[in-house]
């Protein structure tokens, strides 16, 4: 891709730019894991400085767009969807698996989305009918699902909250695919559907905030989205698929495979 819209293009610098202390602070994070005291302390600087700095950069963009809170409650008009740090979890403990997410949105539609992880340097970014991509260094890689078309084949991102959720996809899937993963960041897991690195991506009650970018990566690559608990797959519902949390991500061969396998 030789060209990026001039929206997209402030939209990488707003999150890079923000991203910058996420880097610095978690090197820092690295070195306090030994240490019981201030660390939280710290971790909530970090994140609140963060979110300062993505704020006040995303109003420079565009003046007039607000912020969804929850990201389900979606405002009337232009608003964007913000994850300072997506993988809290990994952050705290100085894993390098968390990402900053944005996502520009238009009343329903999804119009921009970007996921960049700071440590490793990996932007991934997509926009409306313009197709997704991993940042590079003299040409950005264009995105798109995997081609496997068999299950057993098949490498499944799963993130779930609690020990029920684990063992009711588990004992689902497990068996009929090659793998399971549980990374801890759902916004890089989504990337990576994206990507064709992951086949699939399955998790319940996920926060809008950290699926609503990686939403139109998966689109935008080729793949489907759907809500788990939606009883007909012809047509996606990515606004069910929001406000529920309930997310299957998946390409186009797998989808209505992996769909009657978790239905069962």
């Amino acid at each position: 891709m030789s060209y990026l819209s001039p929206n997209l293009t402030n939209l990488i610098s707003a999150v890079k730019k923000a991203a910058t202390s996420l880097n610095r602070d978690f090197g820092e994070i690295e070195k306090l894991q030994s240490s019981v005291k201030d660390y939280k302390n710290f971790v909530a600087n970090g994140y609140n400085k963060a979110e300062r700095t993505l704020r006040q950069e995303l109003q420079k963009l565009r003046p007039g767009y607000v912020f969804a809170e929850d990201g389900k409650n979606r405002p009337q008009g232009g608003y964007f969807v913000i994850s300072p740090i997506s993988g809290m979890n990994n952050f705290i403990h100085g894993i390098p698996c968390f990402s900053m997410t944005v996502a520009m949105c238009e009343n329903n539609t999804i119009l921009a989305a970007v996921i960049y992880n700071p440590v490793t340097d990996e932007m991934f970014f997509a926009e409306k009918g313009m197709g997704a991509y991993k940042e590079g260094f003299r040409n950005h890689e264009r995105l798109r699902v995997s081609s496997r078309k068999e299950l057993p084949e098949s490498l499944i991102a799963m993130e779930v909250s609690s020990h029920d959720e684990y063992k009711l996809l588990q004992n689902k899937i497990i068996s009929e695919v090659r793998g399971i993963r549980t990374s801890g960041d759902t916004s890089l897991d989504l990337a990576y559907v994206a990507s064709g690195k992951i086949d699939a991506f399955i998790s319940y009650a996920q926060n809008p905030t950290d699926i609503t970018a990686g939403i139109l990566l998966v689109k935008e690559a080729g793949g489907y989205v759907y809500d788990i608990n939606q009883k007909d797959i012809r047509t996606e519902d990515i606004s069910a698929v929001i406000s529920s949390g309930d997310i299957i991500a998946v390409n186009a061969n797998l989808n209505n495979k992996l769909y009657d396998l978790i239905s069962k």
